[in-house]
Order: C-alpha cells, then structure tokens, then sequence
C-alpha cells in the first residue's frame, strides 16, 4: 500500500481509536463537558434511570467502540460511523446543538474512511 495512504489510515485508526475511548471514560468524570446536556428534553423523559446513569452506558459502548476500531479496524470504523450519524440525527431531531451534529456527521464521514481503506488495507495483503 503506498506510504501516504498508509499514514492516513493510521491517523484515523489511532483518532477513531482513541477519541472515542477518551469521550467514554469521561462519561464518568464530566472533565471535558457535562454530558448530560446534550440529551434532549424528550430523551430524559422517557429514560429509566438518571441521565448521568445513561451517560455511563453511553461511555462504555464508546470505549468498547474505541477498543474495536484499534483492534479490528474496519469493523469498528464502520461501527463508530454509524455511532456517530446516531448522535447526530439525536441532536437534529431534538433541535439542540445543531452544530455539534453537523461535527458529528463530518467525523462520521472520517471514519467510514478508514473503514473503506481498511478494506483496501485487507484486500491488499491477500
């Protein structure tokens, strides 16, 4: 595989590797943000449990994201892009934060990327 299509792929694996696992665990802590202001008033109504308990839950699915997309790339890539257009279309139909939806859709984009030159990586190792 030609070397710069190489650089580019780890830079996304190790990006929608690592962000994600950060994201998560401060799901725990609210160090970068409080999280808890990005679920729309109709999500906290219909939730069982505490926002922050939700949070949490959301914390470890993107750790675990995290993990795959560092250890099975192209399966985890294509798993935390469709996280990501989740998120997004959240935050659009709950009218909030219109603009970190539209960051969403554009890291979404990102790691289908990767995914796509992970299949390449893949195919080009047989």
């Amino acid at each position: 595989m030609d070397s710069n299509v190489q650089l580019v792929r780890n830079i996304l694996k190790y990006t929608f590797g690592l962000v994600p696992i950060v994201a998560g665990l401060d799901k725990f802590t609210n160090i970068l943000t409080n999280w808890t202001q990005y679920l729309g008033d109709g999500m906290v109504e219909i939730l069982p449990f505490e926002p922050s308990v939700f949070m949490m839950i959301i914390g470890v699915i993107e750790i675990v994201a995290g993990f795959l997309v560092l250890t099975r790339t192209k399966f985890g890539a294509y798993l935390v892009s469709i996280w990501l257009v989740l998120i997004a279309l959240s935050l659009i139909f709950s009218g909030i934060y219109l603009d970190v939806a539209v960051r969403d859709i554009v890291m979404a984009i990102g790691a289908f990327s990767l995914a796509k030159l992970s299949e390449n990586t893949i195919k080009a190792r047989v």
